[in-house]
């Protein structure tokens, strides 16, 4: 993963000398989202964003997931899936760890098939030839392969856009209002303290929501916590247990999709055992954890401002749908 630099949050001299180089970046990365995809018999929901690291996109995706399942709907779940070894297409596993799969596809797997690959559109035919009635994509936004029905631009209320520049001037993979083009809604996550939405076209619906911890927060009500969290913003995890209520006596931040080694398990237990506090993590991070350590796992779901608005997009897509639509015939599905 990259390492955000400093400059990537503000304005500054560094971000205008490196314009040059964002520049055909943007245009480079305009012209390839703008090829045409292979067009799926089956809709297709994209949940992607503009910057490079977390906004919440793997959140929304299991949160539509459950969704669609309630329906009835045979949802199945595409990613690149990050690190893990795997070459794609291939279908996540019982039994697969974190080193075969990647950690997303690991969490993603529990609510719905899962699919792993680079070429989205090889993924997809595989699903599809599996059963599957609608495909959702955990990022991809930028990714041509397939074309969507519905793209989603995931933005984290309180990082935003960063600086606005593409990359490497900032932490943008293409312009806010080139991927804003492509979607049919944004959906901000948290509070707008980065003013995102004054960055957003106006003719863009917004759909507002919040994260809360799951109910696992209760177990550690009353009790000393030492948190450590490998995701993209380990601080939004510190934050929100110490918002709940969690007598967090200390933390330690690790980059995203960091694998954990021995030493630095056992540095963490004994840090813990002399606060006389109990561990806890997230389910992103326990899922690459090794079997026998003992920790707390504290999951977030969303909490939509207006859930109504939500199900009426479902509404919209599942009415859309053509069941009987045959598959492209330049393409197989095997």
């Amino acid at each position: 993963m990259i390492r955000a630099p400093a400059f990537w949050a503000h304005t500054s001299l560094v971000p205008q000398l490196l314009s040059p180089i964002s520049n055909a970046v943007a245009t480079i990365t305009a012209r390839r989202a703008a090829r045409p995809g292979w067009r799926a018999p089956v809709p297709v929901i994209c949940c992607g964003n503009a910057t490079v690291g977390g906004a919440g996109k793997t959140t929304l995706a299991l949160d539509l997931a459950r969704r669609l399942r309630a329906r009835g709907v045979a949802v199945h779940i595409l990613l690149r899936g990050y690190r893990g070894t795997a070459r794609g297409p291939r279908r996540v596993q019982q039994g697969d760890t974190v080193t075969i799969a990647g950690d997303e596809a690991l969490l993603l797997a529990a609510v719905a098939p899962t699919w792993t690959g680079t070429d989205r559109a090889a993924s997809a035919r595989e699903a599809i030839a599996a059963g599957a009635e609608i495909l959702l994509m955990d990022d991809g936004l930028q990714n041509p392969s397939l074309a969507k029905a519905l793209s989603l631009l995931v933005v984290d209320g309180a990082t935003g856009f960063g600086n606005g520049h593409v990359l490497p001037a900032g932490p943008l993979r293409e312009r806010v209002e080139t991927a804003a083009s492509r979607c049919r809604a944004a959906v901000l996550i948290g509070p707008d303290a980065s003013g995102a939405l004054a960055q957003l076209p106006l003719m863009l619906t917004v759909l507002r929501a919040d994260l809360m911890q799951g109910d696992e927060i209760a177990s550690l009500t009353g009790r000393p916590v030492f948190a450590f969290a490998g995701i993209a913003i380990p601080d939004k995890f510190f934050s929100a247990l110490e918002q709940a209520g969690v007598a967090l006596v200390g933390h330690k931040a690790f980059a995203d999709h960091h694998v954990f080694t021995s030493g630095e398990l056992a540095h963490l237990q004994e840090k813990a055992k002399g606060l006389n506090a109990v561990l806890a993590t997230t389910p992103k991070d326990a899922v690459r954890l090794p079997p026998g350590i003992v920790v707390h796992v504290v999951g977030v779901r969303l909490i939509w401002r207006d859930e109504a608005a939500v199900e009426a997009l479902l509404d919209e897509l599942l009415a859309a749908r053509s069941p009987n639509t045959p598959p492209d015939p330049g393409h197989s599905l095997g």
